[in-house]
């Protein structure tokens, strides 16, 4: 695994100046505009597929879903691609946001495996394909954090106060909260998510920062110990700081898939189309996998994959721990409501 490109670098960049960009095409096939997160490509696999069809890609980042569905709102048609997670996707669904997406475009759709085909966030089929797959765990410094961490009880633990991390969006934050008091994920009782909030208040004095991205340097320089973030993340992160554990807490966790979908609006569908199909293809998803550490729906890679016995067992977990674990969901409007008033309230 590597780490492909800094958060504040990708946020802004746009691939016109790529090797490979099309030039010997003179950009004929047109241009296809893709919002993604950050640490969340081999970029290489961009130059390949600009070389190969014509097509330029304008690629920009986003941190949170949150953040990725504010753009939207406001004008993000100019996106033919977007990579929400789940919950997200079924949001803009509900919301008419998203272009139904023509599967006879897709000659690669055949290599996705099944079981993440049709689920609850597009029962249908519709509106989406399967970019990856993971859990959220916990990262630590086994140099400072010396004893077995099996709960998320050690985020809030007053020990490590000025060594811990917490996820800098609202959806994953009050999750572990919820999941550490032995709520469901998806609650929408307003008791329980109170008390959630009121937990992650009581461990904003001992936090040293909210992130996303920036766990990266922060657990890979040692600045801080302990922090939850995506396990695919952590598979790049060892390989700059070999002290690095991690693990699905005890009290189960979020097992997610982020998808590709085309905005309401594009005015590059069949290249938006022509994007995804190449992603879904077995060299890119190969390459992909390889470079940021997370499970790829197509069903060729996990063979071809070559990796250690942790590493796989992170990529690929046991049928237990993903029985432990939950996928977001979509929430009513009164409770994403009721997130976004807690969350400004914690954050203030």
């Amino acid at each position: 695994m590597k780490k492909i490109i800094t958060a504040a670098l990708a946020a802004t960049l746009c691939l016109t100046a790529l090797a490979g960009c099309g030039g010997s095409k003179d950009n004929a096939a047109g241009e296809v505009n893709v919002y993604n997160w950050g640490e969340y490509i081999d970029m290489d696999i961009i130059a390949d597929f600009e070389a190969e069809t014509g097509i330029k890609v304008n690629y920009t980042t986003f941190e949170t879903n949150e953040q990725l569905y504010a753009v939207l709102k406001d004008g993000g048609s100019t996106y033919d691609v977007i990579i929400p997670s789940d919950y997200m996707a079924s949001r803009l669904i509900e919301e008419d946001m998203l272009e139904t997406i023509n599967y006879d475009n897709l000659s690669n759709y055949d290599l996705i495996d099944d079981q993440y085909k049709n689920l609850d966030y597009d029962p249908q089929g519709a509106y989406t394909v399967p970019y990856m797959s993971g859990t959220v765990g916990i990262i630590y410094d086994t140099t400072v954090v010396t004893e077995e961490v099996t709960s998320w009880s050690v985020l809030f633990d007053a020990q490590y106060s000025g060594q811990i991390l917490m996820f800098d969006n609202s959806r994953d934050a009050m999750g572990i909260a919820l999941m550490y008091l032995g709520y469901d994920l998806n609650t929408t009782e307003e008791a329980e998510l109170q008390a959630a909030y009121d937990l992650l208040a009581a461990q904003r004095p001992i936090l040293q920062a909210y992130v996303m991205d920036q766990i990266f340097d922060k657990l890979e320089s040692g600045e801080a110990a302990i922090g939850p973030y995506y396990a695919g993340d952590y598979l790049t992160m060892r390989e700059n700081n070999e002290n690095l554990a991690f693990v699905v807490p005890d009290e189960g966790s979020n097992w997610f898939v982020d998808c590709m979908c085309i905005p309401k609006g594009s005015a590059n569908k069949e290249n938006a189309e022509a994007f995804i199909d190449y992603m879904c293809g077995t060299d890119a998803s190969l390459a992909n996998a390889e470079a940021i550490g997370y499970t790829s729906p197509n069903k060729e890679v996990a063979d071809l994959l070559e990796l250690d016995d942790a590493a796989r067992e992170i990529m690929y977990p046991s049928d237990a721990v993903l029985a432990n674990c939950e996928i977001y969901k979509n929430l009513p409007t009164a409770t994403l409501d009721l997130y976004n008033d807690l969350w400004t309230k914690l954050k203030a």
